[in-house]
């Protein structure tokens, strides 16, 4: 089953009216925000009480009654973004990562599973954007007969601006034609305004939800955790906890990611792009900011109600400057959900296993979660029992790599990846069937040059370069 939020109607002067109400604000923050969004010298680390270990969660345990928390919750996925980096067209949600199944099946498996095992009502609910809307909706019509209620409704539409002029590209408020490029989903921060002006955070409280936990929908590792679920519902009336952001620990592969700091009183997310350009090395040390935003989020639907209302969450703007394919340079304004913490009551990071963060960018990471390192169930994907580290092999693959097509057609089947710790792949390469990679290997085809890994070779802390072919005879 799926129910579609309209912007509050079918009208479109309406839906323009609401996106251009929310456009004004943050233009006009834009304008008279001068100087970096932070004060350098008034950021500190967080209080240690500020961001618990997931263990200290765990070890709470889990209430008799599972299914009375789980009715009392909604999961949102955001669901705006292409797969155009991944050289796919229309969501990204719909690219097939694992057994022919795509993010969004997977994301249903996990919560009709729950549902099922638990006798609950947990809905699905998905933030589209103008980019993802009409594919996702047709796509929606194969879950119908699944174990799960999921709602959409669309995240706002602002126009691109000139980055000389200031002024918008837009010609008109067509999104075809000469205007393609003239607009853009602004971030996931307008979930607050959306959720709220489309009607269905009003549903849902009216249905007893209390609590949304919100996630990339590419991050795999982004399951519902039943124990910080059970750490939310246990909390007294009085002090409940209305934001839980999961951070995790930070490796050389994540210093761009935001991380939570101290900042007038207040638990503050910080973003690299927020960050003043002396100190940006600083920002991106290992040792002084030690943890970093997954993006998973539980967050009070009440308290996003009373905020909205109050008009009371300042979120910070990200300026993303962009080049159209026309040359043109143009910002955009955006904000980010994680952004809000500070305007929530008893607000607190859980630092978590790696393991709940899995997000599949690139052509390398899907390597990783379609191979052996991970086995499948019921929807979520775990690291194999078999291999005998916890941590995920560092896998680099080459620009010939990029687009999924190009990716599955140079594996004749996924290597055995099961003992590798490092690989880098790049230039004019395919790998046989059976094929096994442990340890450090190397696979270097120089220009003009192509290697072809045979059908059952096993390269251990090998470099392999120059040519290799081979050829049926």
């Amino acid at each position: 089953m799926f129910v579609t939020c309209v912007l509050l109607t079918s009208a479109p002067s309406l839906q323009k009216k609401m996106n251009f109400d929310g456009f004004k604000k943050i233009f006009h923050r834009f304008l008279q925000v001068k100087g970096p969004s932070v004060d350098w010298a008034k950021i500190n680390r967080p209080p240690e009480d500020s961001i618990q270990p997931y263990e200290k969660i765990k070890a709470k345990g889990l209430p008799d009654n599972v299914s009375a928390s789980l009715n009392k919750l909604a999961v949102v996925k955001l669901n705006g973004g292409l797969g155009t980096s991944m050289g796919c067209k229309g969501p990204k949600s719909l690219i097939s990562v694992r057994n022919e199944n795509t993010f969004l099946d997977l994301t249903v498996q996990q919560i009709e599973h729950l549902n099922k095992t638990f006798n609950a009502d947990v809905p699905l609910v998905l933030m589209n954007s103008f980019n993802t809307d009409d594919d996702t909706k047709k796509i929606l019509q194969k879950y119908k007969h699944h174990r799960v209620n999921i709602h959409t409704f669309n995240q706002s539409r602002y126009p691109r601006i000139n980055k000389e002029s200031l002024l918008p590209i837009a010609k008109n408020m067509a999104v075809s034609g000469e205007n393609a490029e003239a607009w853009y989903p602004p971030g996931h921060g307008d979930i607050y305004a959306s959720f709220s002006n489309c009607g269905l955070l009003d549903k849902l409280i009216a249905e007893g939800k209390e609590y949304i936990f919100v996630s990339n929908i590419d991050n795999l590792g982004a399951t519902v955790d039943l124990f910080i679920l059970h750490h939310l519902m246990s909390q007294p009336a009085d002090r409940r906890c209305e934001f839980i952001m999961e951070v995790t620990d930070k490796t050389r592969a994540d210093v761009k990611g935001g991380t939570l700091i101290q900042y007038d009183d207040h638990l503050r997310l910080l973003e690299i792009a927020q960050v003043p350009k002396a100190h940006v090395d600083e920002f991106k040390s290992v040792t002084k900011f030690k943890i970093f935003n997954t993006n998973n989020l539980w967050i009070s639907l009440p308290a996003i109600k009373r905020l909205h209302e109050k008009n009371a969450m300042d979120l910070e703007i990200i300026v993303n400057p962009k080049t159209l394919d026309g040359g043109l340079n143009v910002i955009q304004l955006e904000t980010a959900v994680g952004a809000a913490i500070k305007s929530f009551n008893n607000a607190m990071g859980v630092n978590v296993p790696r393991s709940r963060f899995l997000p599949v960018k690139t052509s390398s990471d899907l390597l990783l979660v379609m191979s052996n390192l991970y086995s499948l169930d019921a929807g979520s994907l775990t690291m194999s029992k078999r291999r005998e580290f916890p941590t995920t092999p560092h896998v680099k693959l080459g620009s010939s790599f990029t687009k999924v097509q190009d990716f599955l057609t140079r594996f004749e089947s996924i290597p055995d990846m099961l003992e590798l710790d490092h690989l880098t792949v790049s230039g004019d390469v395919t790998f046989g069937k059976n094929v096994s990679l442990k340890g450090t290997v190397i696979i270097i085809a120089n220009h003009g040059d192509r290697i072809d890994i045979p059908a059952g070779a096993m390269l251990e802390n090998k470099i392999v370069s120059g040519n290799l072919r081979i050829l049926d005879h």
